[in-house]
């Protein structure tokens, strides 16, 4: 069954641009010069997107010199998707059975 976390972290992840950058910080650890470049958003834009992920506790940050790197943390989204992989398994469970209340 899905929490309200989970609810949160899906209205999270349903913007289009914070969707591109957890896509692109599963394959690699970025600074915000990279997501700019990346991504083509402004960098303010950016900046709050990352905010937002970060308050989320789906990425974590990584201070380098004047630079601040970004990762995504992979348990936040496996448990999302254990969540979803849960709701899957119990429809599939509900349509072999037929089950069905009565009107």
């Amino acid at each position: 069954m899905l929490t309200s976390v989970d609810t949160d972290l899906i209205r999270v992840l349903a913007d289009p641009l914070r969707l591109q950058i957890v896509n692109l910080l599963a394959h690699e650890t970025l600074c915000t010069t990279h997501l700019v470049e990346e991504t083509g958003a402004k960098q303010t834009n950016l900046s709050n997107h990352l905010k937002v992920l970060r308050e989320a506790g789906v990425v974590e940050t990584e201070p380098c010199g004047r630079f601040t790197y970004y990762r995504l943390k992979p348990d936040v989204i496996a448990h999302l998707a254990g969540q979803f992989s849960g709701l899957a398994e119990t429809a599939r469970r509900t349509a072999e059975t037929g089950r069905k209340r009565a009107c």
